[in-house]
């Protein structure tokens, strides 16, 4: 099987609730993740999907929803959320809130289910996602059946 992936990066801040430890506190990451796309066959040019493609549709979307934002679970308890949402919509930025908590695991699928999404016209299948919450500490969803 061939394969391509492409690399997007940005900044948001997160928190785990209910943490034994620092990452229940705001906090911030320069979060990468990592698309891998397979198709059953190469285009005519010899690419699975052009890199760019990627970029535009994924990283666009990572752009609006995650740079420069929190990703936050809905329901977190923490008092201060209702504040921080409130500045961040008058800043511009949204919340990103999702049902689980924004562990680099979580957050890996999601990015796996709105990328698929988002790339499902293109006759490319999202295989693997990989988000990088450090420079050396990753998490990977991985869409192949073995």
């Amino acid at each position: 099987m061939i394969t391509c992936t492409r690399r997007l990066e940005w900044d948001a801040m997160h928190r785990i609730p209910r943490h034994e430890s620092k990452c229940a506190a705001f906090h911030g990451h320069r979060y990468a993740a990592e698309i891998t796309a397979h198709a059953a066959a190469l285009d005519d040019r010899g690419r699975v999907v052009d890199f760019g493609v990627i970029k535009e549709r994924v990283g666009g979307w990572i752009d609006r929803q995650w740079d420069h934002t929190a990703i936050l679970m809905r329901g977190d308890p923490d008092p201060a959320i209702p504040a921080l949402a409130a500045s961040n919509a008058a800043a511009g930025r949204p919340v990103y809130w999702m049902s689980e908590p924004p562990t680099a695991e979580n957050i890996a699928a999601e990015l796996a289910r709105v990328a698929g999404d988002l790339l499902a016209d293109t006759g490319v299948q999202v295989v693997r996602v990989r988000i990088w919450e450090t420079p050396n500490g990753s998490a990977e969803w991985d869409g192949l059946v073995r």
